[in-house]
């Protein structure tokens, strides 16, 4: 259609290891798919539904790495693998290390973050409906954009 809708996935568990060497982290995230959140009650319900992610069936996405490359200054290209609906392909995000700090909590937090753009149809979430206009309902392309916070043990 004409607008670009935004969501929002929470992580439900993940493991970060950031090697002495950059190039030797990892990262593994479950995400929760019962509970995206993209402002519209109605569309939420139907991305859960067996249109799209098939929540019931497949209640989480999940993302492991396999590379890091660091480019310096805190940038890196992360390689890795997404199981979406049960179908695990290679994606490749563009990411910047923004830091770590000490909290008013006691702990030290990291942050990053990461994005690249999918097909959609490449995990099967090919659900679409032709408009009047010749259009179609739901673009393939998707921006994922990752920002995370971790806290180091």
């Amino acid at each position: 259609m004409v607008t670009k809708v935004r969501g929002r996935f929470p992580v439900t568990e993940g493991r970060l290891e950031i090697g002495e060497d950059p190039t030797k982290s990892s990262v593994v995230a479950t995400i929760d798919v019962t509970a995206v959140e993209s402002g519209d009650p109605k569309r939420d319900e139907h991305l859960r539904s067996a249109d799209f992610f098939h929540a019931e069936k497949y209640p989480t996405v999940t993302f492991r790495s396999t590379n890091v490359d660091d480019h310096g200054d805190g940038e890196f290209t992360l390689d890795g693998e997404l199981t979406v609906r049960d179908t695990t392909r290679p994606v490749t995000l563009k990411g910047e290390y923004l830091g770590s700090q000490a909290s008013p909590w006691g702990d030290t937090r990291v942050g990053f973050t990461a994005e690249t753009e999918i097909s959609r149809k490449d995990w099967g979430l090919d659900f679409n409906v032709v408009l009047e206009t010749g259009g179609v309902l739901v673009g393939d392309k998707i921006q994922l954009t990752i920002d995370a916070e971790w806290v180091k043990e």
